[in-house]
């Protein structure tokens, strides 16, 4: 069982530490936004700034899971951004729900 879970979070380490540094490095190119509330969803948070902050936690989270240290604290970050992930494909974008379930089957 603790191999299972090194695997586990290494996976989930992994799955943040890129998106995370895609928000900053932009190496993997973002599909257009969806059309209407999804859309100015991420129009909003693009304009604000805020979605550099989420790209900061996922990397900073992912970092904590990848090196071992801290990782309640990791776990703890992306318990938020797991919701967050979750709460907007559900009541905005339900057909991208999949990367939400296998982030909280890592979890």
């Amino acid at each position: 069982m603790k191999i299972a879970t090194i695997i586990a979070r290494v996976l989930l380490g992994l799955a943040f530490v890129v998106f995370g540094l895609n928000f900053f490095l932009n190496f993997i190119p973002a599909p257009p936004p969806p059309p209407g509330l999804a859309g100015d969803y991420f129009k909003v948070f693009a304009a604000s700034g805020y979605t550099h902050v989420v790209g900061a936690m996922q990397l900073l989270s992912g970092l904590l899971l990848l090196i071992g240290r801290f990782v309640p604290l990791g776990l703890t970050i992306l318990a938020a951004i797991i919701f967050n992930i979750w709460t907007f494909h559900l009541l905005m974008a339900p057909a991208g729900l999949g990367p939400a379930v296998v982030a909280t089957l890592l979890w």
